[in-house]
């Protein structure tokens, strides 16, 4: 379903976009999704968190007062009060140990989903500055706009993946498959993260290989913040 939604989304952005001119760089219409669904992932997470951060409150005190009931009670009341309680006291105690195991899944979801957005903002921040570089030829900067598309593309799988993670919780799922589908995605995110810096490097050393004196090498160094 996450995927027909986001396809849609696509759909409308490209057909929202006029086209371009052979020459032109403008910005790669997949983006603004990314970037708007990449927020969801990460707002809908900290909403998630904080709820089972309330219900791991309530369950801890609920543990505490049976404690405490348990520890006023003489030897022969305690075997039939928690007899009698026992079911209630399980239904707590499983409870309490689901909510910690899904507040470290959503831990590790959004640690996942802000590697997705620095993804996005180390694009924006090294494509606004090649655009910029006279060493390159528009030829080559509508080529890494071709090789930015396709990471950006790749991504989007990647955060159907989070999702897909995320409806899991709400289904009969087990923990084993819920974590191979965390440990696959984080290793695409991985994947399309360093494939994007590793991008942006090569051609930050074209750019300074193409500097023809040392006062040009020292102002590329300068406009890509490079010590």
């Amino acid at each position: 379903m996450k995927t027909k939604i986001m396809a849609c989304l696509l759909w409308l952005l490209l057909l929202g976009t006029p086209a371009q001119a052979a020459s032109s760089v403008a910005a790669i219409p997949i983006l603004e999704l990314v970037k708007v669904v990449t927020k969801k992932v990460i707002k809908a997470i900290d909403l998630r968190i904080q709820r089972l951060q309330n219900k791991t409150i309530w369950l801890q005190n609920a543990q505490k007062r049976i404690e405490n009931i348990l520890s006023k009670l003489k030897l022969d009341e305690i075997s039939e009060w928690t007899h009698k309680q026992r079911d209630l006291y399980k239904e707590y105690y499983e409870e309490l140990m689901k909510a910690k195991s899904y507040i470290t899944y959503y831990h590790r979801i959004k640690d996942m989903a802000q590697k997705q957005a620095r993804l996005v903002q180390e694009y924006e921040r090294c494509w606004n500055l090649f655009k910029q570089d006279d060493h390159f030829k528009v030829s080559e900067l509508e080529y890494m706009q071709d090789v930015y598309s396709g990471i950006l593309e790749e991504s989007v799988k990647n955060i159907d993946q989070l999702f897909l993670v995320l409806d899991s919780f709400a289904t009969q799922m087990s923990d084993m498959k819920r974590l191979e589908i965390i440990n696959t995605a984080a290793d695409k995110i991985d994947e399309n993260y360093d494939d994007l810096t590793l991008f942006n490097k090569q051609n930050i050393l074209m750019s300074l290989q193409r500097a023809k004196t040392q006062a040009d090498v020292n102002k590329v160094k300068q406009f890509y913040g490079i010590p």
